[in-house]
C-alpha cells in the first residue's frame, strides 16, 4: 500500500523526533557517566573522601597560596593505631565499614575550609587552611581525642582505637607537595615510635633520625626472621563460579615474632619494600611453597598461585633462581600459578614479559592481580600473555549496591574472556556478591565469603627447616 506525500513527511517527522529523544537519553546517559567517572578520579569509593591523587593537587594549590601571599597553613598526616587488629579479628567488612565511620566522625570535626582526604589503607590527610602551628597543633590534638573516644562496634565485639598523626607546616619556604607529605609521613613515623596515639610536629632533623630508626628496626627485625626461618605460609583458596573441580590456593605469608606471636603482612612487607627486603622474602616462599607442593600426592596436588614483588621481577638472577626450584623440587610448572601487580607489570614491562613468556614456555601460569587499578589497564594485555585476571577488589566489594563497579567487573570479564584470559574476583565477602559474579560469568572467586585464609600445615613447626636450594 502505497502512503501519499503527507503521510511519508509524518512517518519522517515521527521516526526524527523518536530518533532525536534517544540520541538525547543517551547524551544524558553519558554525561551521568562522564560525571561518575570525574568522581571517582578524584574520589575514594569506600569514604566518599578525596583520594590521594586529589590531595596532592590541592596541596600544590595551598603551597602556590602560601608562596603568592605568604600564609601559613598545615597538613596532617593520621594513622590509625589498631586497625589491623580488627581487619584481622573480624575481617575485611569490618575494616571497612570502621573506615567509613571514622570518615565520617573525623569529617565531623574539621571546619568547612578544611580538607578531609583517605591517603590510603588506613591512612588519612587533612589540610588546615589559613591555620599556625599553635591553631593546628590545638585542632591535632581534637581529631586524636575524637578517635580516641570513639567505640567501634562489631557484632559482640567493641575495639577502642588510637591515631598516631605527623604535622607538618606549609610556608612560603616549603618543597613540593611530594616532600610536605614525605615530611609528615614521617612526623606520623615519630609519634608512632615515640608510643602511638599522639601528634608529632616535624622538625628538620625528623627525617635522618626517622630513616636510621626505620632501617635499624625493620632490617635487623626482617633479616633476623629470615635467618631464623621465622616466616609462616597461609593458603586461601579460590573456588570456581562455573562448577570446575579445580582447586586454587593463593599463598599468603606471615612472620612470626621473636615472642611467638604473628606478624600480618601489612605489618611488614611495605618496609620490607622500602629497604629492599622482598626479593629475599620471595625467594622464602617459593621454596617453602614448592617444598610444600612436592609432598602432597599427585593426585591431590592444587595450583598455588604465588606473589612476585616489583623488586623481584627486576633483580638480575631471580628467573634462574624460579628455573632452579622448579628442577629441584620436581614441580609441574602448571601447578604454580605467578601473581604480579598490575602496576608492577607496566613499570617493568620488559622484565615482566620477559620472565612471564621463560616461565609459561615452560608450563607456568600467570595471573595479572588488582586489575584495573591503573588508568591504561586493557591497552598492556597484548604484551603480557596471562592467564588471568585478578578483577581489583575495590570493584568488587560493591558490586551488588554500585552499577558502575558492577559495569566495570562485567567490562573486565568480557576483555578477559575475548581475550582467552580467565578471570578471579578478590575481597568477596558475601553471597550475594558471589551470586553477582556469577551471573556476570567471572570464573574464580576469593575471599571472606569464600574461605578466610588458612595455614598451610596445621602446625607451625612443619612449616620450618625445610631444605634449602642455593641461589
Amino acid at each position: 500500500m502505497s502512503l501519499s506525500p503527507e503521510q511519508e513527511n509524518a512517518m519522517l517527522r515521527k521516526l526524527l523526533v523518536q530518533t532525536t529523544r534517544a540520541y538525547e537519553e543517551q547524551l544524558s546517559v553519558l554525561s551521568e557517566k562522564e560525571q561518575q567517572l570525574g568522581w571517582q578520579a578524584t574520589h575514594d569509593a569506600l569514604t566518599r573522601l578525596i583520594n590521594r591523587h586529589e590531595f596532592e593537587r590541592r596541596t600544590h594549590q595551598l603551597l602556590e597560596h602560601a608562596r603568592a601571599d605568604l600564609s601559613e597553613h598545615a597538613l596532617l598526616y593520621l594513622d590509625l593505631d589498631q586497625f589491623k587488629i580488627v581487619n584481622d579479628t573480624c575481617g575485611h567488612l569490618a575494616g571497612d565499614e570502621l573506615l567509613t565511620q571514622l570518615a565520617a566522625e573525623l569529617q565531623r570535626h574539621i571546619r568547612d575550609s578544611d580538607t578531609l582526604a583517605r591517603l590510603g589503607g588506613d591512612e588519612f590527610g587533612v589540610l588546615l587552611e589559613s591555620c599556625p602551628e599553635e591553631q593546628a597543633s590545638a585542632q591535632a590534638e581534637r581529631l586524636r581525642n575524637s578517635v580516641r573516644e570513639y567505640r567501634f562496634h562489631w557484632g559482640d565485639k567493641t575495639f577502642e582505637l588510637g591515631v598516631s598523626i605527623g604535622l607538618v607546616m606549609i610556608s612560603d619556604h616549603s618543597g613540593n607537595a611530594t616532600e610536605l607529605l614525605s615530611a609528615a609521613d614521617i612526623a606520623c613515623y615519630m609519634a608512632k615510635d615515640s608510643g602511638r596515639n599522639r601528634v608529632h610536629v616535624y622538625q628538620l632533623d625528623d627525617a635522618e633520625v626517622a630513616q636510621r630508626h626505620g632501617e635499624m628496626h625493620w632490617v635487623a627485625r626482617i633479616t633476623k626472621a629470615l635467618e631464623q626461618d621465622r616466616f609462616v605460609l597461609y593458603r586461601q583458596k579460590m573456588v570456581s563460579l562455573k562448577g570446575k573441580p579445580d582447586t586454587h590456593h593463593e599463598i599468603l605469608v606471615r612472620m612470626i615474632d621473636e615472642d611467638g606471636s604473628i606478624v600480618p603482612p601489612s605489618a611488614f612487607i611495605p618496609s620490607a619494600e622500602r629497604f629492599g627486603l622482598m626479593p629475599a622474602i620471595d625467594r622464602w616462599i617459593i621454596d617453602h611453597a614448592f617444598s610444600y607442593l612436592a609432598r602432597q600426592p599427585n593426585d591431590a596436588r592444587p595450583c598455588l598461585s604465588i606473589n612476585l614483588s616489583g623488586a623481584s621481577i627486576s633483580e638480575e638472577g631471580f628467573l634462574g633462581y624460579i628455573q632452579r626450584q622448579l628442577s629441584y623440587h620436581r614441580i609441574v610448572p602448571a601447578d604454580i600459578c605467578f601473581e604480579i601487580t598490575e602496576t608492577s607489570a607496566i613499570h617493568r614491562l620488559s622484565q615482566a614479559s620477559r620472565l612471564i613468556n621463560e616461565l609459561k614456555a615452560v608450563g607456568c601460569r600467570f595471573a595479572l592481580d588488582d586489575f584495573g587499578s591503573g588508568l591504561s589497564s586493557f591497552s598492556y594485555l597484548k604484551n603480557l600473555p596471562v592467564d588471568y585476571l585478578k578483577i581489583d577488589g575495590n570493584f568488587v566489594r560493591d558490586i551488588v549496591h554500585d552499577p558502575i563497579d558492577h559495569a566495570m567487573v562485567s567490562a573486565i570479564h568480557q576483555v578477559g574472556a575475548a581475550m582467552g584470559i580467565s578471570t578471579i574476583a578478590e575481597f568477596v565477602e558475601n553471597g550475594d556478591v558471589l551470586e553477582s559474579l556469577r551471573e556476570i560469568g567471572v570464573d574464580l572467586a576469593q575471599g571472606y565469603g569464600v574461605e578466610k585464609p588458612q595455614p598451610l600445615y596445621e602446625d607451625f613447626a612443619a612449616a620450618g627447616r625445610l631444605p634449602m636450594v642455593s641461589a
